[in-house]
């Protein structure tokens, strides 16, 4: 008689974290070489834990298909949202929610070698998304033979680097088919971009991705003049001298003056007069030092540039930015109340998402009634905004400023405003800063 599994309970698996957890009460009790097998232990677990979320996520989308299927929910529509559900469960952004279902409704059906070796604990997650990565531009019976060729022996594709198995996945695929890559390469280079996201100790990472002949030659450029100026004796480093010589040519901020620049800083009135030095905070990056924002300000006054203030006010019991309404009965949120809601939410309100608010959004949805209001408005990323879009989500604004959504599996999440300013027994007016360069 064949046993019966037991199910993959929620439950149950909270009993196994909850036997880990008494174990990592006290010391271990291992020698080293203990120690060093039972982290290996422990990370082919967390490999095959990664593996049952990822089937557990394609029975999700596959039971979310089917419902919306029942609905009438045309074809192109159907799963909208399971990448948004899946997120929020495993605590991470809408990006790599898709990326986490991307690989959840290919890797059990297309990549069975990869997927056996990651059900086994012999590959990470990861590894198994950048086998389905460097073979999506394949057909189906080309991606099943690349993945028998890299993973069939799980001895050896858990011997391999990322970066052996970046190689060995393009060397069959151009041997199978090279025409793939060459349109895999076309559709790469028509998504580049240049993006940012904060760096610690105030800094940023400005990222281009670029197609290589383009990259290449930037990197060649600022890399030339850094020597010339190195050569020269000045005493900067070469990489200060190619980020230097990278502002200067895009903003055009040396002898030439280049278009104007709008910063949103958000600061305290007395931060900004050197009598706190409460924290600042600057549109699409995040918390500042009260001294770098004084010095932004200064630099703009000092430069001629101009520098518009607008007196907004900050909770005295919460910090948060004051609710702003508008009578306006259109769709769309009026500019000055978007512009509010974008300071106030700083980043989108989606629990675990920290992308850039690209979207001023009803939480009811105005079609059933929802005000254009600054209670009723919320930030949100382009992929949050469509995900509350599907079937069966909700979402009510609460008196106190917090938003709560109801998934369609009935799990709801609250979320509130980030705080602007620290709480004082009085109303603390919060400064914005529109740092303008002009030409």
């Amino acid at each position: 008689m064949p046993t019966t599994q037991p199910p993959l309970t929620a439950a149950a698996i909270a009993a196994v974290r909850r036997g880990l957890q008494v174990a990592l009460d006290g010391p271990s009790g291992l020698d080293d070489a203990g120690r060093l097998d039972a982290i290996r232990a422990l990370e082919e677990l967390a490999c095959t834990v990664s593996a049952a979320q990822t089937a557990l996520t394609a029975e999700l989308a596959d039971s979310t298909a089917a419902d919306h299927e029942v609905l009438g929910i045309p074809a192109d529509r159907r799963g909208q949202g399971v990448a948004s559900m899946v997120a929020i469960a495993r605590r991470e952004s809408p990006h790599r929610g898709r990326r986490h279902l991307g690989l959840a409704q290919v890797v059990q059906r297309e990549l069975p070698h990869t997927w056996s070796a990651w059900r086994a604990g012999r590959i990470t997650e990861w590894r198994a998304t950048v086998i389905a990565r460097e073979t999506a531009c394949l057909s189906l019976e080309h991606r099943l033979a690349v993945d028998e060729a890299l993973a069939s022996d799980p001895d050896a594709i858990e011997a391999m680097s990322e970066r052996q198995v970046v190689a060995a996945a393009t060397a069959e695929a151009a041997r199978l088919d090279a025409a793939s890559l060459v349109a895999r390469r076309r559709k790469a280079e028509s998504e580049r971009c240049v993006s940012i996201r904060p760096a610690p100790d105030t800094m940023v990472w400005l990222t281009a991705l670029l197609p290589v002949a383009s990259g290449v030659a930037v990197h060649a450029a600022l890399t030339r003049e850094a020597d010339t100026a190195r050569a020269q004796g000045d005493p900067r480093t070469k990489g200060q001298v190619m980020a230097d010589e990278l502002v200067a040519r895009v903003t055009g901020d040396s002898a030439d003056r280049g278009p104007g620049v709008t910063l949103n800083l958000v600061m305290p009135h007395d931060a900004l007069l050197g009598t706190s030095d409460e924290p600042a905070h600057l549109t699409d990056l995040g918390p500042i030092p009260a001294e770098l924002a004084r010095e932004v300000v200064a630099g703009a006054v000092a430069s001629g540039d101009e520098v518009w203030l607008r007196r907004l006010y900050a909770s005295p019991t919460t910090g948060e930015l004051v609710a702003m309404d508008s009578r306006a009965r259109a769709r769309r949120f009026p500019a000055g109340l978007a512009r509010f809601i974008r300071l106030r939410d700083q980043v989108c309100r989606t629990p675990w998402c920290d992308a850039p608010i690209r979207h001023a959004d009803h939480v009811h949805r105005h079609d059933d009634g929802g005000p254009t209001s600054g209670r009723n408005g919320q930030g949100a990323c382009e992929a949050c905004n469509y995900a509350k879009e599907a079937p069966r989500w909700r979402a009510r604004p609460g008196p106190d400023g917090s938003v709560t959504t109801t998934l369609p599996t009935g799990h709801t999440y609250s979320t509130r405003p980030p705080p602007i300013a620290t709480v004082r027994r009085r109303a603390l007016p919060a400064l914005r800063i529109d740092y303008v360069l002009t030409g």
